[in-house]
């Protein structure tokens, strides 16, 4: 007898104990508001890196338009370089979005063009603007 008041007395409060759980108490509105916090700071930080990611790509785009001009504009140098009868210390070489502008002075007419020739058949260059100063009409 005193085991089925026992099992009784047991039964009733793991029943009281049940229905306990499933009024919300302080720790589990703390638990809940935690949980909405970490899910608002998630939500901040994927639009933050979504922001980042874009700003970084543009830098980067930004950064491969720089490159590209570096390498036109030392390519150009070194062809000039390596063509008999073209001064490379007065002709200066500058890129900007693979569109590069030929300054100073050549010799003749016909190194001018020759030095325009040069830059317009590097790879990537978009369009050649030819401001030399020949010396010699010819």
């Amino acid at each position: 007898m005193k085991l089925i008041y026992a099992m009784i007395v047991v039964s009733m409060l793991g029943t009281l104990a049940m229905s306990a759980c499933d009024k919300p108490g302080p720790a589990e509105n703390a638990g809940r508001k935690i949980d909405q916090t970490l899910d608002n700071a998630g939500k901040k930080m994927g639009t933050a890196a979504d922001t980042v990611e874009r700003k970084m790509d543009a830098q980067s785009e930004k950064a491969g338009v720089a490159i590209e001009d570096t390498e036109i504009t030392a390519k150009i140098k070194a062809a000039i370089f390596a063509e008999p009868g073209l001064k490379t210390l007065q002709i200066s070489v500058d890129t900007v979005k693979a569109v590069v502008t030929l300054s100073g002075s050549v010799d003749s007419v016909t190194n001018k063009a020759r030095a325009g020739a040069l830059a317009g058949a590097v790879a990537g260059v978009k369009g050649v603007d030819n401001k030399l100063v020949s010396m010699s009409p010819r």
